[in-house]
């Protein structure tokens, strides 16, 4: 089942989807997906992680699905906080070594879309290696955003959080970043 993930997730017409989705590829991830994004959100597909497309295939089901599966809502950010587990002992096994530099990309993204300081800093780490500099200018970016306001403004309508005058100024302004 990870092949399946990864091979549909780094396929030609989803990869055409991943930074400017559709309603339709949203509701397509739900119809096909969500059983998985379940399924690892109550641990039962941590054996996957024994392998680097393991670890790989379940980021993406608990790091990207979401936020379409689940797009503005609350529930689109419910599996950062594991995502990040399994980048974690991704990293601790050097099972990143073993991917191109586009699916290390994606096992990295959960320290980029991380609220703490500590894990900017990391993907800022991460995406400073070769082949990634694209990705870097976009952890620059979320780096700043968390080190300005602590997290991102953007989420705080979707976490019934309070805006601060700042982040509704932010949110107002070009260079806002809705996520």
């Amino acid at each position: 089942m990870p092949q399946d993930i990864i091979d549909f997730w780094f396929s030609e017409a989803a990869r055409k989807l991943w930074f400017k989705s559709t309603p339709e590829f949203d509701l397509q991830l739900r119809e096909t997906y969500q059983d998985s994004w379940e399924r690892a959100r109550r641990g039962e597909l941590d054996h996957w992680m024994q392998s680097a497309d393991g670890c790989l295939a379940l980021v993406v089901v608990l790091d990207q699905f979401p936020l379409n599966m689940f797009r503005n809502t609350a529930q689109s950010y419910a599996t950062e906080a594991q995502s990040r587990e399994v980048a974690r002992v991704a990293l601790e096994k050097n099972f990143d070594q073993a991917l191109d530099a586009e699916r290390k990309a994606f096992l990295y993204m959960p320290f980029m879309h991380s609220e703490s300081l500590e894990d900017q800093q990391l993907a800022l780490e991460l995406f400073a290696q070769p082949g990634l500099e694209n990705n870097l200018r976009f952890a620059r970016h979320h780096h700043d955003i968390v080190a300005k306001f602590g997290r991102f403004p953007h989420r705080n309508e979707a976490l019934g959080r309070d805006s601060t005058a700042a982040e509704i100024e932010y949110l107002n302004s070009k260079q806002s970043f809705t996520g």
